[in-house]
């Protein structure tokens, strides 16, 4: 028996199916959202190049204070990391908690223990709109021997306003006993 491949379980993606029991002025409004949301605007070519990602989310930060277990930075909310409504996306949000979590995380644990990010959860609280600054501070809820977790809070800048929230749970990789 042959092995299915991918294509078997799934359409090819430029081939759209369109329910007949939905109704015509829904089918419009849902195609036309996707249309724009996948607007036909090329993508630069600098965006290939290795690291751009965290070239992107390292220039939307500038540290403040750093101390044992505690970290604190600015971010801007810049044009390349809005979404189609102009506030600040999600994934930059995730981004941006990962990057100074694992900041945060070393300034507690050694340097030659390496760390593996096992879980990040964060909550969407509040919406803010493109320039916007906000302050982002990460510090440590538990640092023990296998386990160290951060929380990570964003607030407005001017006040202080809670905006979104994380915890990232980091894994300390055991050392080899050869």
């Amino acid at each position: 028996m042959e092995k299915p491949s991918a294509t078997d379980y799934a359409p090819p993606l430029t081939a759209a199916t369109i329910w007949r029991d939905v109704p015509e002025p829904n089918r419009l409004l849902t195609v036309n959202f996707f249309k724009k949301q996948t607007a036909a605007v090329g993508i630069a070519a600098d965006c290939h190049r290795k690291d751009f990602w965290s070239r992107l989310i390292a220039g939307l930060l500038e540290i403040d204070r750093v101390e044992r277990g505690r970290i604190s930075c600015f971010a801007s909310v810049k044009p390349a990391v809005t979404n189609t409504f102009h506030g600040f996306h999600g994934g930059a949000v995730a981004a941006i908690s990962e990057v100074v979590s694992i900041a945060c995380a070393r300034t507690v644990v050694a340097e030659d223990n390496e760390l593996f990010l096992g879980e990040l959860g964060i909550s969407y609280l509040s919406s803010v709109q493109e320039n916007a600054e906000l302050t982002v501070d990460a510090f440590v809820i538990r640092s023990g021997r296998n386990v160290t977790v951060i929380g990570v809070e964003f607030k407005m800048r001017e006040t202080s306003k809670l905006l979104y929230t994380a915890h990232a749970t980091f894994y300390t990789m055991p050392k080899a006993k050869l």
